[in-house]
């Protein structure tokens, strides 16, 4: 997901230091990868709360850490379409802003999204790295996990006093 981020984020940097003249020709590509990517995240996100994963060690907070990096990857697919609005807006209303000002804006909070979204990707995966690498941490995470599967306790016997029976009269 890094590299991927980081290359989307570098072609915000380049629709924005051009003239943006075409904003759906020149944004609609960008912000359709974003989405994409955004959706791919939230689907891994999914999959792996589903797994084995969170009852590794740190694997439920590493889950809330990706989570949040799916929200900045959706939240930089949303500042690139507010960017094609911002700059189409021209078309619609007289006093719009005519410069791509805003657009450059919403582009550069976009990639600033992206960034931090690879950078949470990096230390997630150099900390499961270094857990795979270990022979010890696989073994607490076995641990883990099989203590999660094991039997879940009893349910204890519910105390409170069963409703009165109503006499007929």
């Amino acid at each position: 997901m890094a590299p991927a981020l980081e290359e989307l984020s570098a072609a915000a940097a380049r629709i924005r230091d051009g003239e943006i003249a075409k904003p759906v020709r020149e944004i609609a590509p960008l912000s359709l990868r974003v989405h994409e990517l955004a959706m791919k995240c939230t689907r891994q996100v999914h999959d792996l709360s589903v797994s084995q994963y969170p009852a590794m060690k740190d694997g439920a907070e590493n889950l809330a850490h990706l989570a949040g990096a799916c929200a900045q990857i959706s939240l930089a697919a949303t500042l690139c379409n507010l960017a094609i609005h911002h700059r189409t807006e021209i078309l619609l209303y007289e006093d719009a802003d005519s410069t791509p000002a805003t657009s450059r804006d919403q582009l550069r909070r976009a990639g600033v999204e992206m960034q931090r979204a690879a950078t949470t990707y990096r230390a997630v995966a150099r900390g499961l790295s270094r857990r795979l690498a270990s022979f010890s941490a696989r073994a607490e995470d076995r641990q883990l996990i099989a203590a999660a599967q094991g039997p879940s306790p009893q349910k204890a016997p519910s105390t409170s006093p069963a409703p009165a029976a109503r006499r007929r009269v």
